[in-house]
């Protein structure tokens, strides 16, 4: 019996390698096979997936409702184009700029509000969003364009030497990111941090009480979601070469939500199918493009019926509170 639970817990283990190994290839081969217009199809599934990691952070590890993230990518966005048409910063080292950006921003607009629950949170947050596109909308310091946006953004480059500007380039710059994300995203699931956001999103009560400082890890879920927005922005920018605020509405808010509740609270996987969902649905019902918000609310309605966990839910062993408590004790958390 024991030979059969290793056999079938090795097997377990080789499908879990396998299958990120699968999709890796399949996310490398796949621009070589499609033509411009489908490898920028895949360019924005890799942005899609970059922001949806960037909220489950939030949303779904920590469990916390914000409909205002588009104001997080708007801010990486902006940063980008400005210090980089007016002060010629390349677009490269303006990613670190814009995460940083962007974290400073929820860091100033989230410590105030983060001891907000449900609801209330929720409706702040859209408020948050709203008014960073307002103030872009106004041109605040004659620096953001008002709505006509900032245009003439350069290409991603490093010297002379590697320039960003094909559509195959701009692809692999996007995915890159994205797979380094994962990959700190699925070392942070399992550290100190991960364990202690689960504990919140359990039982926030409960989690304080043991010692751990609720307050400053939802702030820091805000903060390394928001950084993570950051950094979608400034590559979203780079490849359109302008920025306008109406690509930062409350509907692409609205479609981050929706990335982590079809794909599953808290699962990196279910994210990257979420983002395909949202990216690849437009495409698909492109000719019924008078029927397609019908056709979308409609398979949402559906998907939280059948599968209200989302289509690949995490699975989320016990939290145990006794190593948090230990580090408590030590004056680690």
């Amino acid at each position: 019996m024991r030979d059969l639970q290793n056999l079938s817990g090795g097997g377990l283990r080789s499908a879990r390698l396998l299958a990120p190994l699968a999709f890796a290839c399949l996310v490398t081969a796949y621009p070589f096979a499609v033509s411009d217009y489908l490898i920028d199809i895949g360019f924005f599934f890799g942005i899609y997936a970059l922001l949806g990691l960037s909220l489950n952070i939030v949303l779904g590890e920590v469990g916390l409702f914000d409909l205002g993230h588009a104001g997080f990518y708007a801010i990486g966005a902006y940063v980008t184009a400005v210090l980089n048409t007016r002060y010629q910063v390349p677009v490269l080292v303006l990613m670190p700029v814009s995460c940083l950006a962007a974290a400073l921003f929820a860091y100033l607009v989230c410590s105030p509000i983060i001891h907000l629950k449900g609801d209330y949170l929720c409706i702040v947050t859209i408020g948050m969003g709203e008014i960073v596109r307002l103030a872009l909308i106004n041109n605040p310091f004659d620096l953001t364009g008002g709505p006509n946006g900032v245009f003439g953004i350069d290409f991603p480059r490093v010297g002379n030497l590697l320039v960003v500007d094909s559509s195959i380039e701009y692809y692999f710059l996007v995915w890159i990111t994205v797979g380094v994300s994962i990959a700190g995203l699925v070392s942070l699931q399992h550290s100190r941090i991960g364990r202690a956001w689960n504990c919140i999103r359990e039982d926030a009560v409960a989690a304080q009480a043991t010692g751990i400082n609720v307050r400053a890890y939802k702030l820091l879920a805000f903060v390394l979601g928001a950084a993570l927005a950051g950094a979608a922005g400034n590559i979203y920018a780079s490849k359109l070469m302008c920025v306008s605020p109406e690509s930062f509405t409350f509907w692409e808010s609205c479609l981050m939500f929706c990335i982590v509740l079809i794909g599953g609270m808290g699962s990196i996987p279910g994210v990257i199918v979420g983002a395909a969902f949202i990216s690849l649905f437009p495409e698909i019902f492109r000719p019924f493009a008078m029927y397609r918000m019908l056709v979308f609310g409609s398979i949402m309605i559906v998907m939280m019926m059948v599968r209200p966990g989302g289509f690949w839910p995490r699975k989320r062993g016990a939290v145990t509170l006794r190593p948090l408590m230990e580090d408590t004790a030590d004056g680690a958390v």
